[in-house]
């Protein structure tokens, strides 16, 4: 049952993304700035989330 565990680790990947995207997204651009962050890389910072997810 090798193909279960790709697919939990594939929604375990799409929530971490989307929830990174999320949390990022309400934050306001003078927090965003203190952290180093642009609003354009916030998709590009939850795909390294979702990555990371195991």
């Amino acid at each position: 049952m090798v193909i279960w565990g790709y697919i939990a680790r594939q929604v375990r990947r799409w929530n971490a993304y989307n929830r990174t995207i999320a949390e990022l997204s309400q934050l306001d651009d003078r927090t965003l700035g203190d952290i180093n962050v642009s609003r354009s890389e916030i998709r590009a910072i939850a795909r390294n989330a979702a990555v990371q997810v195991a």
